[in-house]
């Protein structure tokens, strides 16, 4: 005899939103780049330079004019190379995430939810947004686990989230205009193109950082969002055991 019995997968991605803040110096003077570097800004003086110690970094100028910091009721001004212009970023919390629907474990089926995150930031090169999964497989039960989502177009996001009758996974999914280009698409396959289409070029988390997001320039105050998918699926041929099984990832977002 067969039994029938039904899992209540719900996924509750607490995503620990992590803000790194940083530095950057930010001057007038030229800005020079290459394949292999930036540099941000430089000073033209007639002495100066750097001394070290066990514990201290000391940065000198001589020479420079027109230093110093300025402000008023709606700008604040840190003139000259020395001034170290800070670098402002910002991100939302996003909602805890409950996947809709109840998937039986012998049926199968499919299960989705969302979530949006945006950063803010005022850093002239742009910023840097990744994701990490707190335990591996992502998705857990005690001892119960669903496997992480492997794209049969590995290292690309496979442009459908597919599930095998054998298979249960978890996998997610990135939107938003600053979505690198692994789960960028061409209409039809991923890793190539240019769109950000909803519910296609799916991945699985890992506790390695992976970065989703890449924006290249300031987009403060306005920000840019980043949408979030996530999807579990259960094949009809593969028995998960019933209960609420939880997937807890973190965000960090660092300026470049």
């Amino acid at each position: 005899m067969r039994s029938l019995f039904f899992a209540r997968i719900v996924v509750e991605s607490v995503v620990v939103t992590t803000v790194v803040l940083a530095s950057l110096v930010v001057g007038h003077a030229q800005v020079r780049t290459s394949p292999s570097y930036q540099l941000q800004s430089d000073s033209i003086n007639f002495g100066g330079g750097r001394s070290t110690s066990s514990s201290y970094t000391q940065e000198s100028t001589f020479g420079e004019v027109g230093t110093g910091e300025s402000d008023s009721s709606s700008y604040r001004l840190r003139a000259g190379y020395q001034q170290m212009q800070e670098v402002f970023i910002s991100v939302t919390t996003p909602d805890t995430v409950t996947l809709e629907g109840t998937l039986g474990g012998i049926t199968g089926g499919e299960s989705n939810g969302s979530t949006t995150v945006t950063v803010v930031t005022d850093s002239p090169s742009g910023y840097q947004l990744s994701i990490t999964a707190e335990a591996a497989p992502a998705m857990q039960k005690g001892s119960d686990t669903i496997a992480d989502y492997v794209p049969d177009s590995t290292p690309n996001a496979d442009f459908v989230f597919t599930t095998a009758p054998t298979e249960a996974h978890f996998g997610f999914s990135p939107q938003g205009e600053d979505v690198v280009l692994r789960f960028l698409n061409d209409g039809d396959s991923c890793g190539e193109g240019s769109s950000s289409t909803l519910l296609r070029c799916f991945a699985g988390l890992s506790t390695s950082s992976e970065v989703i997001a890449v924006g290249a320039g300031a987009n403060h105050p306005v920000g840019t969002d980043t949408a979030l998918q996530f999807k579990v699926g259960i094949g009809g041929s593969v028995g998960v055991p019933p209960g609420t099984y939880v997937a807890t990832t973190t965000l960090t977002a660092i300026p470049l």
